[in-house]
């Protein structure tokens, strides 16, 4: 959807679909290598002269690729491959680089901004599930000193029973943990510009758009290290923790918390990348694609 509101925006006419329909179309734009395997060779056999566009997601790149053949092929198919931060372009075969471009998700900001919350709050937004690794932050609290008032408020819908089993049982038992479930999108927002942190904790992400929404908002993120993060945050951002070390990230927290300095640079590093997340840019730069792509 935010392709066809940047598209349409550009004066193209868009139809969103599942999979390929018998629409007549100048280009064909397919999100995900694997999930849209069976429309981009469609459109290929149909339409040979016609260019595909297609956008890589986090489980395109470090996940299916190593073991579905049809990640690959739609990659080798597709006349321009996107990517949605800097360090993906690292994980696209050597053969196929020269036909990837980097396309940073934007953020509009329709809520004012708000009040920034008394006490140390760090947010977690993102639906529970594995990859994510949820509950690092919670496994993290009770290795805090003793004099940490850091409170953590967990937004995202539980995606399995275990899940929620294991956030409810963290929010009863952990007094500085709160998980709510899954909140509006607005509210959302409004959270996280009112929190000291927010914290994303996943093992795999091929561009996270709460991170790009925290960049917006100049809220410091403490992230795990993965290429997912580093191409939103910089190879040089301070925040990184060792994926799923509750005890790094614990004490990550604890510096934030302890030491304006450390979260004043924090602050600084994220403030500096919020050009990355402009919709002028992200416009510019779709429409620089479809000059590129449709001119003749």
């Amino acid at each position: 959807m935010r392709w066809q509101n940047f598209l349409e925006k550009l004066g193209y006419a868009v139809v969103v679909s599942e999979s390929l329909s018998g629409e007549d179309a100048a280009m064909l734009i397919a999100l995900h290598a694997y999930r849209s395997y069976s429309s981009i060779m469609a459109f290929h056999t149909q339409q040979p002269d016609r260019p595909i566009v297609l956008v890589l997601t986090g489980t395109d790149l470090y996940r299916d690729m190593a073991v579905h053949g049809e990640v690959l092929h739609s990659m080798e198919v597709a006349d321009q491959l996107i990517v949605l931060q800097s360090s993906a372009l690292d994980s696209i075969p050597a053969h196929l680089r020269h036909k990837a471009r980097v396309i940073y998700q934007s953020v509009q900001l329709d809520t004012p901004d708000a009040v920034m919350s008394t006490s140390f709050l760090a947010i977690v937004i993102g639906h529970l599930r594995e990859e994510k690794d949820p509950f690092c932050i919670a496994r993290s609290l009770p290795l805090m000193p003793l004099n940490s008032q850091i409170k953590v408020l967990h937004l995202g819908m539980a995606m399995n029973k275990q899940m929620e089993r294991t956030a409810k049982v963290y929010s009863e038992t952990l007094e500085r943990y709160q998980w709510v479930g899954e909140v509006s999108h607005t509210d959302t927002l409004k959270a996280l510009s009112q929190s000291r942190l927010m914290v994303i904790s996943s093992r795999m992400e091929g561009g996270a758009h709460v991170v790009s929404e925290a960049i917006a908002l100049g809220v410091p993120v403490i992230a795990s290290d993965i290429p997912g993060n580093r191409g939103l945050l910089g190879d040089d951002y301070l925040g990184y923790y060792p994926v799923g070390d509750e005890l790094e990230l614990a004490a990550l927290l604890y510096r934030a918390e302890t030491m304006p300095d450390f979260y004043s640079a924090l602050k600084k590093q994220i403030d500096t990348r919020k050009d990355l997340v402009s919709p002028d840019r992200e416009m510019q730069s779709i429409q620089g694609l479809m000059m590129q792509l449709l001119k003749d």
